[in-house]
């Protein structure tokens, strides 16, 4: 499957949210075969980051896609997220 891979996902979001911790793996492995597949590929990111500290998980996933906002029509079709503060568990 070609388009956006791991690597430009994690170094964007790094870039922009200068993450004390960070994972990005690709799923689109999981989703071979429905309908969305042919779309994009899918990504887990799970992201800590002094950025969301006092922010809602809305405006926390907000910051994540405006991070990304360069690579969605290059082949993201879906984006689970997992965004927490520091010292959050």
């Amino acid at each position: 499957m070609s388009g956006v891979q791991a690597t430009a996902v994690e170094a964007a979001l790094r870039e922009a949210l200068q993450p004390l911790q960070l994972q990005v793996q690709d799923d689109s492995h999981l989703h071979a075969g429905h309908a969305g597949a042919r779309e994009g590929r899918h990504f887990s990111v799970r992201i800590t980051s002094a950025r969301f500290t006092g922010l809602s998980r809305v405006a926390r996933h907000r910051l994540v896609y405006d991070a990304l906002r360069s690579l969605m029509p290059a082949g993201i079709h879906a984006l689970a997220i997992e965004a927490h503060a520091p010292g959050e568990p």
